[in-house]
């Protein structure tokens, strides 16, 4: 899901998405997106270039669209697509997801990140581009997303120093 141009958004169109994915996130549902053995078996796996115990509980867990990349938005009025893969996953997970797949253009990965910083600034949001990587990592084994590879190692590493500075290491 490579991004190839800079979505034209709007200051309301992200705004209007930042107040979705946070009324979202507080929706009760016994579906689940990512499952916790999921993150026991596959984060140790796929982020062990990072060099140390990677942590693999969410520091919280809150309901997710599961699958937010940007074929699943719309503009110039925000839509959100493709629900079925929605449920429970590690808090910050959309953010997450979508930062990851804007990675291809360092310009939407930036503003993205930006407009996301609430969530991505955050123990949740650090541990949730963890997951999404070792995610988008898998993903790439099996031929998908493979450009996104280097730049996906690149913000683990970085995500990475910035929860061993913030003490989350480990935990």
């Amino acid at each position: 899901m490579l991004v190839t141009a800079e979505p034209p958004l709007s200051a309301a169109w992200w705004s209007d998405l930042r107040t979705a994915l946070a009324h979202l996130s507080a929706v009760h549902t016994d579906r689940t997106a990512v499952r916790q053995e999921y993150l026991d078996r596959a984060m140790p796996k796929y982020l062990a270039f990072l060099g140390g115990p990677v942590p693999t509980t969410p520091p919280s867990w809150s309901t997710a669209h599961g699958d937010l990349h940007w074929a699943n938005l719309v503009g110039p009025e925000l839509g959100i697509l493709d629900w079925e893969g929605w449920g429970t996953a590690p808090a910050g997970y959309d953010a997450a997801l979508l930062h990851a797949y804007s990675l291809g253009m360092p310009e939407t990965a930036e503003r993205a990140r930006q407009e996301l910083s609430s969530v991505l600034d955050t123990e949740d949001g650090r541990f949730a581009e963890l997951v999404v990587i070792t995610e988008l990592l898998q993903s790439a084994e099996r031929g998908d997303d493979v450009e996104l590879v280097p730049a996906l190692r690149r913000r683990a590493e970085e995500v990475w120093h910035r929860m061993r500075v913030g003490g989350m290491a480990g935990h």
